[in-house]
């Protein structure tokens, strides 16, 4: 029982039995005061309103079971990139920060590495000695109709010319994966430097470069992750494995958030367990584009099983005396005081703040009035006027 009710029903009771107790002493009572049923208790005005009593009506709600999960936000495994360096070299501009969202195509870091000159000189050098290939097997391929040179000196020709076209290819892959233009190249121009380009729309996620650190091919420089398929990754005991189907509600908040107010919907069940025990339960988001949803957050759930139209009321209105569960009802009000009586009712599911009841069959889901706030003051000054 909460403190700040009691010291209401205190407040209450203590000018109940002032008013009880004061008594004209020049008056005689003839008769005795009408005796006061167990389980009603009559407010006056002040006292209705020191109490801040709330009164409202029994409501037919959705309410659905629910299994209480945990899990994390996560994305699928092609939404998450590793960008790296792939010849290594030093890096000459200022990393990114964490969270930061980069567009596809973007420069994420520029590294120098004096191989690059190597790989550009290379290449001018053999589509040059490419042309003069290609002239001289011309030439020697006119020789040979005329029948003026040797079919092996052709043969040479042709051959040195396949595996000079074979170089070039691969040094234009080479070109091609340390980010260096080729057609930029053909003007002449070699330069030092090649860009590393993001290959995908995301968030940055990882970041571990500086200005003039040197990083290896299999540093990863970044990470970055698409948003795109952000869904929840629950984790779901084996028992309530069997409740669950795809396409049912879920609801979830953040785990510093109090109110379930995201949605999102079953679309995967896991088929073997993790190493924890617990199989995994994966669900599309509604909103993935919130902004305060990223990967790797921790979230809560409820996984809702059913849905079913019953009566209810805020889950502040049930009190709970010997063991059993009641509501106060408003009965009438007269003379400046208001009489509520408690009845006895079944306590049902609870969900979000609301609790279905069972009521008894007379019961006027239309006339009778609840008391929603206050509830557990009415029940402390019934519970004091009684003793």
């Amino acid at each position: 029982m909460k403190q700040f009710p009691i010291l209401f029903s205190f407040m209450i009771i203590a000018s109940l039995l002032g008013a009880c107790s004061h008594v004209n002493e020049d008056k005689e009572i003839t008769e005795p005061a009408a005796p006061v049923p167990a389980d009603e208790v009559t407010l006056t005005i002040d006292q209705y309103n020191i109490a801040g009593i709330k009164l409202g009506k029994v409501e037919t709600r959705n309410l659905a079971s629910i299994i209480k999960v945990n899990g994390t936000l996560d994305v699928p495994p092609q939404n998450v990139v590793s960008i790296s360096a792939p010849m290594g070299g030093f890096i000459r501009s200022a990393g990114l920060l964490p969270g930061q969202l980069v567009k596809k195509g973007q420069v994420m870091a520029i590294v120098e590495n004096a191989d690059f000159i190597d790989i550009q000189q290379d290449y001018l050098e053999s589509v040059n000695r490419m042309e003069f290939l290609e002239l001289e097997l011309r030439r020697q391929e006119e020789l040979r109709r005329e029948e003026i040179n040797a079919a092996k000196t052709l043969q040479q020709v042709n051959s040195e010319y396949k595996m000079m076209r074979a170089k070039i290819n691969g040094l234009e892959q080479k070109l091609l994966l340390i980010g260096i233009n080729k057609s930029a190249l053909n003007s002449g121009k070699i330069v030092r430097t090649s860009n590393l380009h993001s290959p995908i729309t995301g968030y940055v996620t990882e970041s571990n470069v500086n200005r003039g650190k040197y990083v290896n091919p299999t540093d990863i420089l970044f990470q970055l992750t698409d948003k795109t398929h952000l869904h929840l990754a629950l984790d779901v005991f084996e028992k309530d494995l069997a409740t669950i189907k795809v396409g049912q509600p879920i609801k979830f908040a953040l785990a510093n958030e109090i109110d379930f107010t995201r949605q999102a919907k079953v679309f995967l069940i896991g088929k073997a367990k993790g190493t924890d025990g617990m199989i995994p339960v994966h669900c599309h988001i509604a909103s993935v584009n919130d902004a305060d949803l990223l990967p790797g957050l921790y979230v809560k759930a409820w996984i809702e099983t059913s849905d079913n139209e019953v009566a209810s009321l805020p889950s502040e209105a049930i009190v709970q005396s010997d063991g059993k569960d009641f509501i106060f009802i408003r009965e009438d009000t007269s003379q400046n005081r208001t009489r509520f009586k408690m009845m006895l009712v079944g306590k049902g599911l609870e969900n979000e703040g609301f609790t279905a009841v069972t009521l008894p069959q007379d019961f006027n889901l239309l006339q009778k009035a609840v008391v929603i706030k206050g509830a557990y003051t009415l029940l402390s000054a019934l519970k004091n006027v009684e003793e």
